[in-house]
């Protein structure tokens, strides 16, 4: 039975998560960990190994998932073997719909570009992605990744302002900056 609740929630994730991994984490928090097959501080910890992995974040966090959801959801279910066709079933269910639609869309597109209702759609669609992605940013805002305590919160809001700045203003390389935060953190924390 998890694996049909698997197959349906990230059938959703992939037919309407618009926008990119980011864009798709809340509506990937809200069929996972709404459900109680992960925590939310797993949620949290999948995003992180999801962003420094190699891949769109949407697939790496639904491979992970779909291999820990099975023995979340039940101690029957805790055999690797399980964990692997849930990694299976839940990659290649948000994979397959939207690579229909992408090719489905791209032929409609390249033959309607220059109609005004296709320009339209995307100049109404480029504000609800940025707004997506603002609310993967508040989404991870969490408990789970800045602490509950005054000796937590403020070391992580130094860290992740930190990131941002050597990010945006310096264009350091992204992967420095995770190896420093780890680096950071070992020692702060």
């Amino acid at each position: 039975m998890i694996y049909l609740k698997l197959i349906w929630s990230y059938l959703k994730i992939g037919l309407f998560g618009f926008g990119g991994g980011y864009a798709m984490l809340a509506l990937i928090e809200r069929e996972i960990v709404g459900p109680g097959w992960i925590s939310e501080q797993m949620f949290t910890d999948i995003v992180a190994i999801s962003q420094m992995t190699p891949g769109p974040i949407g697939i790496n966090s639904a491979t992970y998932i779909g291999y820990v959801a099975p023995g979340e959801a039940s101690p029957a279910f805790a055999n690797p073997l399980f964990g692997i066709l849930g990694s299976l079933v839940c990659t290649l269910v948000v994979v397959v719909p939207s690579f229909i639609l992408t090719v489905y869309t791209s032929h409609f597109i390249t033959r309607h570009r220059e109609s005004a209702i296709v320009k339209g759609v995307f100049s109404g669609l480029r504000p609800v992605v940025v707004g997506l992605i603002a609310s993967a940013a508040l989404l991870l805002m969490n408990q789970a990744n800045f602490g509950s305590v005054t000796s937590e919160v403020v070391p992580g809001i130094i860290i992740c302002v930190s990131a941002f700045c050597l990010v945006f203003f310096t264009k350091i390389h992204p992967i420095l900056v995770i190896v420093l935060a780890g680096i950071a953190g070992l020692f702060i924390y």
